[in-house]
């Protein structure tokens, strides 16, 4: 093997480019998005770009920490940084600081810290780790809610503070099992709830129940026409009904009003003109000034830091969550389909890079990175442009925040480190 003193001169320097390119990107639109009149200092702690600069220059620190630590080191101790990241999360609720309804962050001195962020690629080294020690697929039933349980184990800790955004996006792991071998009916079965439990609250429980029963019945006796074993039919009826009143009573008794009020007007659910005007006040607020953005962009935009509404501060909140606002305001169509690009052209790569590994681990951890990535952009934009519920999560690399930003250079730069090793070995 050879030695690993040059492994810096192997790292896939194309992934590297475009996450500086966004990263870079990024940071000129929480620029134009957070200044007010004259900028004295671009590290001006008072203000969200003076310290997402300070979060950059710590950023690529912590590249040099990532790359230079030994790359089987992430494979031999996945379990112990799994196990501190779940730990980091349940300290959260002894000590951990509420903002927005969430209690997700420690305070630390003047800064704070959300562990979810960290969590991810804790638990994706994780579960890469678990299915590359089967040395095989992962068709087996036990192995299979052994790899679910690794990931609810975070993603139900995430859901009770208060922080469904984050929570979803471990839905993401679903793509891991699915390059790993995965029956193809769990591809299946998983589109049928997403529309039974859709079709429940956009419709009620109950004709969502009788229609799901007949199609069952009649997709039982009429293609596979196995009438003697009527017990198949019965007993997925039965886990149909469960869920679809199992939705009912999660969207009314566990969801926050806020929640709920999002859900209603994504599938028009409220009939009440009154109050449904009342709800797009209050809540559709971020997203029809971030529409109006965004359109008033045009082809090529208003030009850096010259977009009226981005310098009215019309949009909430815009160097977060809503920073793709900023983009289609500033650098129009152009410029937001260069991120998209960006984002494709990097997912892809990672794709790429995955499949190419020695190591199950590796292409195990690989997938997890892209399928992470992926989910994050696409609920992010999709949300700025009003395509689904509007969800608070950051736009990897691009939005303001520390953890934000940190947590997602570890889970790529591990990935770079592990092609690295691949890289290096004869």
């Amino acid at each position: 093997m050879r030695s690993n003193r040059h492994t810096s001169l192997k790292l896939d320097w194309l992934s590297i480019i475009l996450f500086l390119l966004l990263v870079g990107f990024g940071y000129l639109n929480i620029l134009s998005a957070s200044a007010s009149g004259e900028i004295t200092s671009y590290f001006d702690m008072s203000q969200p770009y003076g310290k997402q600069l300070v979060f950059i220059v710590f950023t690529l620190v912590l590249i040099v920490v990532v790359i230079a630590i030994e790359a089987k080191f992430y494979e031999r101790f996945s379990s112990l940084i799994y196990l501190i990241s779940i730990l980091s999360l349940i300290g959260l609720f002894l000590f951990g600081k509420t903002v927005h309804g969430a209690t997700s962050w420690y305070a630390i001195g003047g800064m704070t810290i959300q562990p979810s962020e960290f969590a991810k690629f804790a638990t994706a080294l994780a579960v890469a780790k678990y299915i590359s020690d089967l040395q095989t697929n992962i068709k087996d039933i036990k192995h299979q809610l052994k790899t679910v349980l690794i990931i609810l184990v975070p993603a139900f800790l995430i859901l009770l503070q208060n922080d469904a955004g984050s929570t979803i996006v471990y839905a993401a792991f679903f793509f891991v099992f699915y390059r790993e071998g995965i029956p193809q009916i769990y591809l299946i079965v998983g589109l049928g709830l997403v529309i039974l439990g859709v079709s429940s609250l956009k419709f009620s429980a109950v004709p969502t129940a009788v229609g799901a029963t007949i199609l069952i019945f009649l997709y039982h006796f009429l293609v596979h026409k196995k009438k003697k074993r009527i017990f198949q039919p019965i007993l997925l009826s039965l886990v149909s009904l469960v869920f679809i009143f199992g939705v009912q009573l999660f969207y009314n008794n566990i969801l926050q009003p806020h929640q709920q009020d999002r859900i209603s007007l994504w599938l028009r659910l409220e009939k009440d003109p009154v109050k449904l005007e009342a709800m797009k006040k209050n809540i559709l607020y971020n997203l029809h000034e971030s529409e109006k953005a965004i359109s008033s962009g045009g082809v090529t935009g208003k030009g850096f830091m010259e977009g009226t509404r981005t310098i009215g501060k019309f949009v909430p909140e815009q160097h977060t969550d809503y920073i793709f606002s900023t983009v289609g305001e500033e650098w129009g169509f152009v410029g937001s389909s260069i991120v998209v690009i960006l984002f494709v052209l990097l997912i892809i790569r990672l794709l790429h890079l995955a499949e190419l590994q020695k190591s199950q681990f590796s292409r195990v951890y690989g997938y997890a990175v892209a399928s992470i990535l992926f989910i994050h952009f696409l609920i992010n934009v999709g949300m700025v442009m009003g395509l689904i519920p509007t969800v608070g999560i950051p736009l990897p690399f691009f939005s303001y925040g520390g953890s934000s930003l940190w947590g997602f250079t570890i889970l790529l730069f591990i990935f770079i480190k592990l092609d690295a090793n691949r890289l290096n070995e004869w």
